[in-house]
């Protein structure tokens, strides 16, 4: 199991207010800041953003990605949208995707330095 994350930004500031908008749709809020440092989550830091000042965009092919699980349809769409309105590139628009063991709605998003987040929900079983 996986505890937390952590990705490198280039400007903390704009990083931390980008996220503070596109992570609020997943329950998902400000819970630790530090000098170079700050951290996301529900109950504990899950989604940690660590300065690199000298950083580079990562290449849209670099082939790594960050999934984050949401509640619902209406919550990747949130997502999605507050990413877009902060400044994120689109990398996936939502939708109905196939996964290698089950079927899933989705959404793919560049942050500000290049690094792609997926957000994603499993429909309800019938």
């Amino acid at each position: 199991m996986i505890d937390h994350i952590s990705v490198p930004v280039a400007d903390l500031d704009a990083s931390t207010a980008f996220y503070e908008q596109v992570l609020a749709p997943l329950g998902m809020t400000l819970l630790v800041e530090r000098e170079r440092t700050v951290a996301f989550g529900k109950r504990y830091p899950e989604f940690w953003l660590n300065a690199r000042p000298a950083l580079a965009p990562a290449a849209p092919d670099s082939g790594h990605h960050v999934g984050l699980r949401a509640r619902s349809r209406q919550a990747v769409l949130a997502f999605h949208e507050a990413a877009l309105a902060a400044g994120g590139r689109d990398a996936g628009p939502p939708g109905e995707r196939k996964a290698a063991m089950t079927d899933y709605f989705g959404a793919f998003v560049f942050d500000l330095d290049g690094n792609k987040i997926e957000v994603l929900t499993f429909p309800p079983k019938a």
